[in-house]
């Protein structure tokens, strides 16, 4: 499941006639945005805040920040392996001209490995990093997180949103972030109840 080419025959299956359908994996936006804004909110309103949507493939969390974020700008970049899905965000995004909340937002999309992040990026350079579903299924899992804490400013946070049980996932991420280059503390939060499943949020924060 985190072969490229798994993905790119997925989205071009489900996108055969060029339009996107958006992967909600799991829920949408408006099930996580009271964990995603006052994050976003937190940061310093002298800049826009930098995030990233790990993984994101066709799903709308990305742009629904990018459109939602009222209080401060965001520079939101939606990340993911597959250029086929990337390029159908894109498609969509030019064909529908969503306009941002704050007018000083920006909104982008990238083809990157997410187990490779500083081919990529500089060092502490992001405020946010989302991954949603996007762990549960790579083999690099632990690799991603070590790479992720390499790119977060020393204020930032990666928030995981999962429906794998706290006490396999915390020990879990424990266990990656002692073995990282740098400190970080770990955290958990309830979603609640969708469909039948429980969901929950991890923060994974560089310690300061």
């Amino acid at each position: 499941m985190d072969k490229k080419a798994t993905w790119d025959r997925f989205y071009t299956e489900n996108g055969s006639k060029g339009q996107l359908k958006n992967s909600k994996w799991f829920f949408g936006f408006h099930s996580v945005q009271d964990f995603i804004l006052p994050v976003l909110q937190s940061m310093s309103y002298s800049q826009s805040a930098i995030e990233q949507d790990m993984g994101c493939g066709t799903s709308a969390l990305g742009p629904c920040i990018y459109r939602t974020s009222p209080r401060t700008a965001v520079k939101v970049t939606c990340a993911d392996i597959s250029s086929v899905a990337v390029k159908l965000m894109q498609k969509h995004a030019n064909s529908t001209s969503v306009q941002p909340c704050n007018p000083s937002s920006a909104l982008a999309f990238l083809e990157l490995d997410c187990t490779q992040l500083r081919g990529y990026l500089g060092a502490r350079s992001l405020d946010l990093i989302l991954d949603k579903g996007t762990t549960d299924v790579l083999l690099k899992a632990g690799q991603m997180v070590k790479q992720c804490l390499q790119v977060l400013k020393p204020s930032g946070s990666l928030l995981q949103f999962s429906d794998e049980d706290p006490d396999a996932r915390l020990v879990w991420l424990e266990r990656e972030v002692r073995g990282a280059t740098l400190a970080a503390d770990v955290g958990v939060q309830e979603l609640g109840e969708l469909r039948g499943v429980s969901y929950f949020c991890y923060q994974i924060s560089p310690c300061t």
